[in-house]
């Protein structure tokens, strides 16, 4: 009998144990769920200082535990995510925001007035259309007729000038803040004159809206099917 009781004793501590964890990670996960719901909320209220508006917009909150993070008043890393996002009434497709250094404080999970969140870093990732680049450098360079295409990473462009069809392959890049669609391909068909009108007007820069956060543009790519934007803020504020 008494070789039992310690085995039960050691199954009945086990069994306590297991409980107890699976209570600290639902409790965690609880208090997450809440400051997640308050972050985002924060966050859409900065987003629209800029004009950004979002179909939804949800917060996950990285770094192991929450509340060993939030005692610490400080998460590494948070990513915002915003579906159908717009921005100065521009439609985008997506948008992903890395914020890095993001100091929180106790107040967020009850909501106290006054109560602000700072990011030390943020990275934002904004995916666009190449018809609505295509509309944004139609305003910035004045070409008419310009129809822009992704395809496996490579951008082509349909344009007309001085009654003269012409396609050509694009490389997009970042000049000053401002994209430049650099003319990579051009067909040989093309008239040597026109050639150089299509290169001096594409070469205009784009001049983008203000960007979501106030980032400043850092490089533009071309990913898939469309083109993706990338910017960085410093010292980023939500207000609750």
């Amino acid at each position: 009998m008494s070789s039992r009781r310690p085995r039960r004793w050691l199954r009945r501590l086990v069994v306590t144990l297991v409980v107890l964890g699976v209570l600290a990670v639902a409790v965690d996960r609880a208090a997450a769920w809440v400051a997640e719901n308050q972050l985002a909320t924060m966050a859409e209220k900065e987003a629209a200082q800029y004009d950004v508006r979002a179909a939804d917009t949800s917060v996950k909150i990285g770094g192991f535990g929450f509340l060993p993070q939030l005692a610490r008043e400080r998460f590494s890393k948070v990513t915002l995510t915003m579906k159908q996002p717009t921005f100065d009434s521009i439609p985008a497709e997506d948008l992903k925001v890395e914020l890095h250094g993001v100091q929180v404080p106790r107040g967020l999970l009850t909501r106290t007035p006054g109560t602000a969140v700072t990011i030390d870093t943020t990275d934002v990732r904004l995916q666009l259309s190449p018809a609505e680049l295509a509309k944004l450098a139609v305003r910035s360079t004045g070409v008419q007729g310009l129809t822009l295409d992704a395809v496996d990473g490579k951008l082509n462009a349909k344009l007309s000038i001085r009654g003269v069809e012409a396609e050509a392959t694009l490389r997009p890049q970042v000049e000053k803040g401002r994209i430049v669609l650099t003319v990579d391909e051009l067909s040989d068909a093309v008239p040597s004159f026109v050639r150089n009108a299509v290169r001096n007007q594409l070469s205009r820069a784009i001049t983008l809206p203000k960007l979501p956060y106030g980032a400043t543009l850092k490089q533009v790519s071309v990913e898939g099917n469309s083109i993706v934007l990338t910017a960085t803020a410093a010292d980023l504020k939500f207000a609750a």
